[in-house]
């Protein structure tokens, strides 16, 4: 049965109409705007003033006429219908089927804008995540409940990094392994179909709940988007108690559907025309990962975004960086080269690393490794930097041995299959393997007691790639 419907519109400029101010009329609440034909479109409530309420149309506003239009406001805020059958389902930005199945069979309706979670009820943080990836697993390490982005640019591999993260992940601690939700906003078909086949091959997808708006879909619809999926994560994190994997792809096309609406709405621009709530707009994304007590289930979240010109100071990158828990930079120098994944060593970085790794946890010389290895790697940037001023052979021996293990530790540290799936203890005997090229005196970031119990092991299980002997 309808409720009371307001006939005619003040405007309507792009997805954006404005109306008369209705009594009780709220923010965030949907409204159902009809044509003259009886066609309904959804629209969801973004501004109210004394006089005027701005409702913002998921989809086109074409044939919407100032005088015959009709404007039902339905004193809800947009809902997303959860159970269990979530799992193995795909959906438009909007929650809405579209796999050929009917809606979820439930009555239970949820807010996808969330509910705040008092920060006292979260908890730290800790356990590891294994995703059999070197350049992440030994040196960023993805924790349970972190949020850790993939910044990426145009003709990266970004998709099938992500696509083994989530073919490898799991926890050593636990044998439940993860439930994938997977929203794409503005993404290609061919994308789109690359994920689902690679749900399907390697098994999972009757564990991933799939929100796709597509590139041919309205820009505007992909504001709600990533709220579908993360009320669904939450419903199955901690209503469910599972451990739950989020991916959102790609956070540079969300981001521009809130400049286009921000740009016709009149509002003053911040930097590169974005508008000035950007940043809360993320963080109001981003925070929706992590645990709670009382539950056992987690979120963990990893954002994908493509940088414009690879500028990693773009405002997008920017301001995601300041929210989450570090990054995952992939490199196009390293990508030229033929190095998969191309992880750039330097200024990807996870800031919970040091919660998740150690004894008991991973292994006692994971922090050592990893550090000797960023100190290393460093080293050799500084050295390729002066061997293109004054030439490589004027270079000394120690030097030169530095640009053997760049050159070692980028084709056998950081480059691995795309179906390779190594173990942290593989991780770190290859990284003891490295550091072996090096002189004992180099090794400054490591203790000696770690060298002798771990270094000579890792070297007689397999001698270092350089073809002589260590020098350890």
């Amino acid at each position: 049965m309808r409720g009371v419907e307001y006939k005619g519109v003040q405007s309507v400029d792009g997805p954006i109409v404005i109306v008369r101010r209705r009594e009780n009329v709220s923010y965030g609440e949907i409204a159902a705007v009809r044509d003259r034909s009886g066609e309904v479109r959804t629209g969801r409530v973004i501004d109210v003033s004394e006089e005027h309420c701005v409702v913002q149309i998921f989809g086109s506003t074409s044939g919407l006429s100032l005088d015959d239009t009709t404007v039902e406001f339905l004193e809800t805020p947009m809902e997303l219908r959860v159970s269990e059958g979530l799992m193995g389902r795909i959906f438009n930005g909007l929650g809405k089927p579209i796999d050929g199945y009917p809606e979820l069979y439930s009555s239970r309706l949820v807010n996808v804008n969330g509910n705040p979670i008092n920060p006292y009820a979260r908890v730290y943080p800790r356990d590891f995540i294994q995703t059999g990836i070197s350049a992440i697993d030994g040196m960023n390490t993805l924790i349970r409940g972190q949020k850790l982005p993939v910044f990426s640019g145009n003709g990266l591999p970004h998709n099938r990094l992500t696509a083994q993260i989530i073919r490898q992940a799991r926890i050593l601690s636990e044998d439940e392994g993860f439930v994938m939700v997977f929203a794409g906003m503005g993404i290609k078909y061919d994308v789109a179909r690359f994920f689902i086949d690679t749900f399907e091959k390697s098994g999972v997808l009757s564990r991933v709940v799939m929100f796709l708006s597509l590139a041919d879909a309205p820009s505007i619809e992909r504001i709600i988007t990533p709220r579908c999926a993360l009320t669904a994560a939450e419903y199955l994190a901690y209503e469910r108690g599972m451990h739950v994997l989020v991916v959102l792809t790609d956070m540079t096309n969300y981001c521009e559907a809130l400049r286009e609406i921000s740009t016709t709405r009149g509002e003053v621009p911040g930097r590169k025309g974005y508008p000035g709530y950007l940043y809360s707009d993320l963080a109001e994304l981003y925070e929706r990962a992590g645990k709670v007590k009382g539950s056992t289930g987690s979120i963990t979240q990893i954002p994908i975004l493509t940088m414009p010109n690879d500028d990693i100071s773009h405002p997008i990158p920017d301001l995601t960086g300041y929210i989450t828990e570090g990054q995952i930079v992939l490199d196009r120098e390293l990508s030229q080269k033929g190095v998969y994944p191309p992880v750039a060593g330097l200024p990807s970085l996870s800031r919970l690393m040091k919660d998740g790794i150690g004894k008991g946890m991973t292994r006692e010389d994971h922090k050592d490794v990893s550090s000797q290895l960023f100190a290393a790697y460093s080293k050799v940037k500084g050295i390729r930097n002066l061997a293109a001023i004054i030439g490589e052979e004027e270079l000394s021996d120690g030097d030169k041995l530095y640009l053997k293990f760049g050159e070692l530790f980028e084709g056998k540290f950081l480059t691995q299959g795309e179906f390779e799936n190594r173990s942290i203890e593989e991780t770190l005997d290859i990284g003891w393997r490295l550091l072996s090229i090096l002189p004992r005196d180099e090794l400054y970031r490591v203790k000696g007691e770690y060298i002798e119990r771990y270094m000579k092991p890792a070297l007689a299980a397999a001698p270092p790639e350089s073809g002589g002997k260590g020098r350890a």
